[in-house]
C-alpha cells in the first residue's frame, strides 16, 4: 500500500512539474524576462512551495510533541538547501550525460549563477552562525533572522534589475513547446494569453503540491518501518520528496538544453531556502549545533562552494558535479552508520 502511494504521487508530481515548466516558459516569454529570473526566482519559488509548507507546519502546529515538532522543523529547513547542492546537482548530471553525452559542457549563464550562490553562501553562513548563539541571546538572534530577510529581498531586486540587460544579450526565456492548455483545447477556441497562463500555472503548482503532499504521507509510513528518528528522518526522506518538483524541472530543462533555467531552479531555490526559512529555524526553535546538523551545516557549504568555485573556472562538465553526489553520499554515511 505504501508503495502504491509512493508511485501515484511521484507521476502526479511527474505531470504537475511538466505542466508548470511548460507554462513557466511562455509566462517568462510573455513577460520578456530572461531565463535567469524565470529559474532563480519565478520557478524557484513556486516549486518550492511544497517542501516550505514542511517545516512551517511542523513549527506551527500542535500535533505532537514540541520536540517532534521543533526537530521536524530544523530537520526540513537544513535538509533542503543540503538536498539540492548535493543530490539533486548530481542527478541533474546523471540526465545530462544520458542525453548529451560525457563531454558536452553545460552553459549556464554565469552571472547569475554566481549571483545566486554568492548570496546563499552569505545567508546559509549567517544561519550556520546563528547555531552557536545562545538561547538567551534573543537580540542577537533576532537580528541575524532579520538579516536573512534582508538578504533575500536585496537579492530579488538585483536579480531583477539584472534581468533587462540579459535578455538583451540573448539570454530571453523562450518557449520551446505550445502551452498545453491550448493544444488540449485550442480546437474549441482556448486562447494563448496572461489568464489561460496563469490558469495552467496553477493547475501544475496544484497537482506539485497534491503529489508532493501524497509522497511525504508514503514516506512517513516508510520511515516507521525504518526506524529512524524525527530529525534524520527530516533531514534526509522529507527533502527527498519534497524536493522533488525541483529536480524534475532541472532535469527537464536541461535535457533540453536550457542550462541557465535548469540551474537557476536549484540555486535560487537555495537562496529562498538558505535565507528566509531559517530566519523562522532562528526565532522559533532550537537552532543547536547537533552532531547531525553540522555535518548538514559543513557538507552544503563545501557543495556550495565547489560548485561556486567550477562555475568561476569555466568549463563546466555534467562530470563535475559527480563531486556534490559524493557530498551527499557521505552525509548518509555519518547519519545512518
Amino acid at each position: 500500500m505504501t508503495i502504491g502511494i509512493l508511485l501515484v504521487a511521484l507521476l502526479i508530481i511527474l505531470i504537475g512539474a511538466e505542466t508548470f515548466t511548460n507554462a513557466l516558459e511562455h509566462l517568462g516569454e510573455r513577460l520578456k524576462i530572461s531565463e535567469g529570473v524565470t529559474g532563480s526566482i519565478f520557478a524557484a519559488v513556486g516549486t518550492a512551495l511544497p517542501e516550505t509548507m514542511v517545516p512551517v507546519v511542523a513549527i506551527l502546529s500542535t500535533a505532537g510533541t514540541q520536540q517532534v515538532r521543533e526537530e521536524v522543523g530544523v530537520g526540513a529547513i537544513l535538509g533542503a538547501p543540503l538536498m539540492l547542492s548535493t543530490l539533486t546537482l548530481f542527478l541533474m548530471a546523471l540526465f545530462a550525460i544520458q542525453k548529451r553525452g560525457w563531454s558536452d559542457e553545460l552553459h549556464p549563464e554565469r552571472t547569475g549563477i554566481k549571483r545566486d550562490l554568492s548570496w546563499f553562501l552569505l545567508a546559509y553562513g549567517l544561519s550556520a552562525i546563528a547555531i552557536f548563539v545562545p538561547h538567551q541571546s534573543t537580540w542577537v538572534r533576532a537580528m541575524i533572522a532579520i538579516s536573512l530577510v534582508l538578504v533575500y529581498f536585496i537579492y530579488l531586486m538585483l536579480t531583477i534589475r539584472a534581468s533587462a540587460k540579459l535578455v538583451a544579450d540573448g539570454h530571453g526565456t523562450a518557449a520551446s513547446e505550445p502551452l498545453f492548455l491550448v493544444r488540449l483545447f485550442g480546437r474549441i477556441g482556448m486562447p494563448e494569453n496572461m489568464f489561460t497562463i496563469l490558469l495552467q500555472l496553477a493547475i501544475g503548482l496544484t497537482l506539485i503540491v497534491f503529489g508532493a503532499h501524497g509522497f511525504v504521507q508514503g514516506v512517513e509510513q516508510l520511515s516507521v518501518w525504518l526506524g529512524l528518528s524525527a530529525l534524520v528522518l527530516a533531514l534526509l526522506i522529507v527533502p527527498v520528496a519534497t524536493e522533488l518538483p525541483e529536480k524534475v524541472n532541472s532535469i527537464i530543462w536541461i535535457r533540453r538544453r536550457k542550462d541557465t533555467l535548469a540551474f537557476g531552479n536549484i540555486t535560487g531555490a537555495m537562496v529562498f531556502q538558505g535565507s528566509l526559512l531559517p530566519a523562522l529555524g532562528i526565532l522559533l526553535t532550537p537552532w543547536e549545533p547537533r552532531e547531525e546538523v553540522l555535518a548538514g551545516v559543513i557538507l552544503t557549504l563545501v557543495a556550495s562552494s565547489y560548485l561556486m568555485f567550477m562555475t568561476r573556472r569555466g568549463h563546466l562538465r555534467p562530470v563535475h558535479l559527480f563531486f556534490n553526489g559524493f557530498c551527499y553520499l557521505s552525509y548518509l554515511i555519518f547519519v545512518l552508520v
